[in-house]
């Protein structure tokens, strides 16, 4: 079997319109404390091109923080093999070019042995040719596009959930519910046209009917009549297929004309945005692709409360997301071998049928790249607390 040749022209097919794309945004920051803390050898380094600036730069902050906790918890119990990890975090302001730069520079000039946590569709699907050129693994995206993984890549690893995943448990729960007649809302930009087709396959699989399929624009200026043709559909729920600012507007609208309960994908979870929702949020259900994280229950949520604790942080899901996603390069760096090489890092992660850091199982194989299918469906419940 010939290995899949990620050219130029196949990213490109890959993530379609996606170059206008927003994702994830981070911004991972070094402790040079904690990387003082573990001696002997050289650091473990490990490459991350991160939206650092911009307007969408400190939306992500709980989830750098959640990934600098996994690596300050290892680096005081002394590293891995004695040897620090370093995490070297460059800047690509959302710009899939400067990320191929930054990328290059992480692997020519800073010699990581791994990538890890770049964010948006069109970035990761601009970086796969170069882990085939350079032969260096990327683990743990910040983008869940059915496409990327569509075609198996030697060199590309996620920890989480597709998008196509969440959907799919949206539809399954509203089934359930016995609330199958949904309006789609989707986002009259790259990523909610994406997202259109698979929901409308994914709701012809599971039984359901997509009664209303209506575009809102990002900015959220037509949330009004948005709403009002969903009201003349006579939906039993309205799935979001949006994130952003265009959330605010559109909730208030679905609450007076429609009616009835919205679902939305974890990428529209924003702390900021639901805070400024105030009393509109309550109710909204979202798919959490981390697991919850505000009651110690697991081995996981522990070590995450105890970490965070230290650094005196109130933990929230962004913060699991990060530090969930390090903890898997973690043990997938400590199962490299004493020569901790990229090849060593893929050899060990295609090599890691079953870990579970305590919660949150994942599975990997020389033909299963994507270690996680978890979703589960949380609702904003009253003081913009979580309930599952």
């Amino acid at each position: 079997m010939s290995k899949p040749q990620w050219n130029r022209r196949h990213v490109l097919s890959a993530v379609g319109a996606a170059s206008a794309l927003a994702a994830m945004p981070l911004r991972a920051q070094d402790s040079a404390a904690s990387t003082a803390a573990a001696s002997g050898g050289n650091e473990i380094r490990i490459g991350q091109s991160a939206h650092l600036t911009g307007p969408l730069g400190p939306t992500f902050l709980p989830v750098v923080k959640g990934q600098q906790l996994a690596i300050d918890e290892v680096n005081r119990k002394g590293g891995i093999q004695g040897r620090p990890v370093k995490l070297i975090t460059l800047d690509d302001a959302y710009d899939a070019k400067k990320c191929v730069e930054n990328v290059n520079t992480l692997i020519d000039k800073e010699k990581v042995v791994a990538l890890f946590g770049l964010a948006s569709s069109p970035n990761v699907g601009a970086v796969l040719p170069i882990l085939l050129e350079k032969k260096v693994p990327l683990i743990g995206v910040y983008t869940g596009l059915p496409a990327l993984r569509a075609k198996q890549h030697p060199y590309f690893f996620t920890t989480m959930a597709s998008y196509r995943d969440e959907i799919a448990q949206m539809v399954r729960n509203l089934v359930t519910l016995q609330k199958p007649n949904i309006g789609l809302v989707y986002q009259n930009a790259p990523f909610g046209q994406m997202m259109k087709p698979v929901v409308e396959e994914v709701a012809k699989e599971l039984g359901a009917n997509l009664v209303a399929m209506v575009p809102l624009e990002a900015n959220g200026s037509d949330a009004v009549a948005c709403a009002q043709s969903l009201a003349a559909a006579k939906p039993q729920a309205v799935m979001f297929m949006a994130f952003g600012p265009s959330m605010i507007p559109f909730v208030k609208a679905v609450r007076a004309y429609v009616g009835v309960p919205i679902y939305a994908v974890s990428i529209a979870n924003s702390p900021a945005l639901l805070k400024a929702m105030g009393d509109d949020a309550r109710g909204l259900a979202f798919t959490q692709i981390a697991p919850y994280p505000f009651r110690q229950t697991t081995a996981l949520t522990r070590d995450l409360a105890a970490e965070a604790s230290r650094a005196g942080i109130e933990v929230g899901y962004d913060h699991m997301f990060g530090y969930v996603n390090m903890r898997i390069l973690l043990e997938v760096i400590r199962r490299a071998g004493k020569q901790i090489t990229s090849a060593s890092i893929v050899r060990a992660i295609e090599g890691m049928n079953k870990y579970d850091p305590g919660g949150f199982p994942v599975s990997f194989g020389p033909n299963k790249h994507h270690g996680s299918a978890f979703v589960e469906i949380a609702i904003v419940g009253p003081g913009g607390r979580w309930i599952r």
